[in-house]
């Protein structure tokens, strides 16, 4: 299992394409190719990019928690499918497309961070990246909320 830890900067180029970090290639398991699904995250303005594997993974055990026969949860599902595609950075640059689509839906047009985030990568615009984090203020007694117990 991949595991992503950093930052990363990066710029889109006239044709729409970033360079996938090597920092981030390199953690993806030499067993595993180099293939990603991306999606717009539910709760930020920003991409989650999984290896191919980890959204297999995370898919079916949300399909687990549904019921196919129940319109709320085929609705559901259809909804949650929207706006995926999967990219496979090419083995010399890293070089991969960026939707215009999921561009747009996260405010992307030059400047990027590769956020590592353990099991996915987040993908920001590069001037929104910093107004998403909680500021030290905010962190240390949520962390003592969550963790203190």
């Amino acid at each position: 299992m991949a595991k992503f830890i950093g930052e990363y900067r990066g710029k889109v180029d006239d044709k729409g394409r970033l360079i996938f970090p090597a920092a981030l290639k390199t953690a993806v398991p030499e067993n595993e190719p180099l293939k990603f699904v991306v999606k717009p995250a539910l709760f930020a303005p920003c991409l989650e990019i999984y290896t191919y594997s980890e959204w297999e993974k995370e898919s079916e055990a949300l399909k687990t928690k549904l019921n196919f026969y129940r319109r709320e949860d085929d609705l559901f599902w259809r909804t949650y499918m929207r706006h995926r595609v999967i990219i496979e950075p090419d083995a010399k640059m890293g070089r991969f497309s960026l939707p215009k689509e999921l561009a747009d839906k996260a405010g992307i047009v030059r400047d990027v961070i590769f956020s590592g985030s353990d099991y996915k990568i987040e993908l920001w615009a590069a001037d929104r990246f910093d107004s998403e984090i909680l500021s030290e203020e905010e962190y240390a007694p949520l962390a003592e909320k969550l963790l203190g117990q």
